[in-house]
């Protein structure tokens, strides 16, 4: 086992308090600390205990990869993070495999620097991800069903949202989204400022609709007044909006829309950074990008919900990762299959081999080894599914 430092990433929209106090240091913060990555991304590797990062290491050891892992992905396929959102991110999808892969060739016969601030594409790799709420997390993800989104629309009362209605009505649930969803995101500054003031003034008759929509509607009138003029305010509805519970969990493959909006969570992901904005940021935009990556179907999110007992396994479809949560009351053990990341969320956890695992601090564990953890506390556990050693 070798104890990991990690980098936080200062973005805009972090929390000044979340990851400090998760790591018991004092807060606020002099800046926003919005992730701390644990991994071997070559942009920002975490460091193993004789300051090697551990994509360095990993090159040197491939062996810590396992043989599964070494043949199927060459390197360690996914990164784990702690994600805290003190306001939204931007509106956002990720790309494929395959759009990835094209996306970053393109862009590197274009010329274009992999640190270029406009630049979409910042390697090969799609970017399918979990995330486990540790408070409670607001978020949005996935088109609403069209029906359901025209009565929303009837809601307002105003144009363009009442023609718009109609088309969904109309339409193909597919060609209606694609079409009005790239219609508001495409809107010039005079209309797009005209709906948007009308979806703000039409806000009170979306707080009558629901429970879920006192909450919309304040995220509508917050966004507006954050971003004005920002044609991501619009695409607030369009989404299904989620709130977890801690210990729940979502998640979120390739090319389907979604925005966090304020929160802390365990976020584990394949190797990537690749990221397609829409708005809501200041970071680079590229709307026709986003279109083009898309996948414009009705989604209906599923909320995971936590097992009773000492561990709860998040299985999905992406082949890179699981996550489970562990509440280790006594001593709790595993030997590695693959490489593996642990992530204490809370108490202190002794390791049989000497080390502590702090709240907020991770470890990396290679392949074949085993590890046991001694203590009270609870630990995320980020792990290739289907790993094996191979022979010995």
């Amino acid at each position: 086992m070798h104890l990991l430092t990690s980098a936080i990433q200062p973005y805009a929209w972090g929390s000044r308090s979340a990851i400090a106090a998760l790591q018991g240091r004092p807060f606020p913060t002099a800046t926003p600390e919005a992730e701390l990555w644990l991994g071997a991304h070559p942009a920002s590797p975490s460091r193993i205990g004789n300051g090697v990062g551990l994509d360095a290491a990993l090159a040197e050891h491939p062996e810590w990869l396992g043989a599964y892992t070494e043949e199927r992905f060459s390197k360690l396929p996914f990164l784990l993070k702690v994600l805290a959102a003190d306001t939204a991110l931007s509106i956002q999808a990720h790309p494929s495999l395959s759009q990835a892969r094209e996306g970053f060739l393109r862009e590197n016969a274009a010329g274009i620097p992999l640190t270029a601030a406009f630049r979409n594409y910042k390697d090969d790799n799609h970017k399918p991800e979990l995330l486990c709420a540790l408070s409670s997390f607001e978020a949005l993800s996935g088109f609403r069903h069209p029906i359901a989104l025209a009565a929303i629309f009837d809601l307002l009362g105003a144009e363009p949202f009442l023609s718009w209605a109609k088309y969904l009505r109309q339409a193909a649930p597919e060609e209606a989204l694609r079409f009005l969803f790239g219609t508001s995101m495409g809107l010039d500054a005079e209309p797009r400022a005209k709906a948007i003031d009308a979806l703000v003034n039409g806000a009170w008759r979306l707080r009558s609709h629901s429970a879920e929509f006192v909450k919309v509607a304040d995220w509508i009138v917050n966004l507006a007044d954050i971003y004005p003029g920002d044609a991501g305010v619009l695409s607030v509805l369009f989404l299904n909006y989620i709130a977890l519970e801690p210990g729940e969990a979502m998640y979120l493959p390739a090319r389907r829309l979604h925005a966090y909006l304020k929160g802390t969570g365990i976020e584990v992901m394949a190797n990537s950074d690749n990221v397609l904005r829409g708005g809501l940021t200041p970071k680079h935009v590229d709307v026709p990008e986003l279109l083009r990556v898309l996948q414009f179907v009705p989604d209906e999110v599923a909320v995971m919900r936590p097992a009773m007992g000492l561990e709860t396994t998040f299985t999905t479809e992406a082949a890179e990762f699981e996550l489970s949560r562990i509440a280790v009351d006594g001593a709790w053990g595993a030997r590695a299959l693959g490489p593996e990341i642990l992530l204490a969320v809370s108490g202190s956890l002794t390791a049989a081999s000497g080390e502590t695992l702090a709240s907020g601090y991770g470890a990396f564990v290679p392949a074949g080894e085993s590890f046991e953890l001694v203590g009270k506390g609870v630990v995320f556990r980020a792990k290739v599914p289907g790993a094996y050693c191979g022979p010995a």
